[in-house]
């Protein structure tokens, strides 16, 4: 475990949505009174208004050079964030999660395969590393056990790495962390199909884990020998990430 304080380390601070923000190019000022004007209004707006604000900030976010679009409020508390330039599109045609490594019995999974299975819903609050904290989120998907139960773990194996389709967002779990009933590959976020802008059509969820663990965009997941730290570990955050009991923070567990 790295003992290093966030608050200590120069990466850029980290968004509830489990990615971090970074440090963009410069932004005219009419757009950006223009864009935070947008923002005070989705405050004010009834809620059709406010999940259609939600929708242009997630499209605005991808072309947005500054991270500007981060700091503005929507009803659902949550913001689009990547730490990639784009993130290429997933539907329920194009859609695969693979299961490999240390596996008797690798797998590929449609987005179909995936509904098909049975589902586990968790209410948790869902806690940021730098404080931000979203209360009775709830998840629902494919109990990640399940999968690696069918894929038939192998006895050389002691951990699981995942990877995203954004090509660099990548996490780890130890093999029992990973067999946890509340660690899910995620198909629906506050009782709704996973949309792109939160990690969708499918997500990591770890319930006691600071948001970085549940990664977004997932695509692959592979048992390995031992744990490979992910992005964020690789730059300083714990890999032992559990919610008020690592990272230097005492925050309450979130269950």
């Amino acid at each position: 475990m790295n003992p290093e304080h966030p608050e200590a380390r120069e990466a850029p601070p980290e968004t509830p949505d489990g990615t971090e923000t970074g440090h963009g190019a410069p932004i005219g000022r009419r757009i950006l009174l223009g864009t935070l004007g947008l923002g005070a209004l989705g405050v004010v707006s009834a809620p059709v208004l406010q999940r259609g604000m939600e929708s242009f900030l997630g499209e605005a976010a991808q072309k947005d050079p500054t991270g500007l679009t981060g700091l503005l409020p929507n009803g659902g508390g949550f913001r689009y964030y990547s730490v990639t330039s784009s993130v290429p599109r997933r539907t329920a045609k194009n859609y695969r999660l693979t299961v490999d490594g240390l596996v008797d019995r690798p797998r590929s999974y449609t987005l179909a395969d995936l509904r098909a299975l049975p589902q586990t819903r968790m209410v948790r609050d869902v806690q940021c590393v730098t404080g931000w904290r979203v209360p009775d989120t709830p998840f629902e998907g494919v109990r990640l056990a399940a999968l690696l139960d069918a894929a038939g773990v192998r006895s050389s194996a002691g951990a699981v790495r995942f990877t995203c389709f954004d090509g660099a967002y990548s996490e780890s779990l130890t093999l029992e962390q990973a067999r946890r009933a509340d660690v899910l590959v995620a198909l629906r976020m506050q009782d709704k199909d996973l949309g792109h802008n939160h990690g969708g059509p499918v997500r990591l969820y770890v319930a006691p884990m600071y948001f970085y663990k549940s990664a977004k965009w997932l695509s692959g997941i592979e048992l390995t020998e031992k744990v490979e730290p992910g992005y964020w570990e690789e730059r300083g955050y714990d890999i032992d990430a559990w919610v008020g009991r690592s990272n230097g923070r005492d925050d309450e567990p979130t269950t």
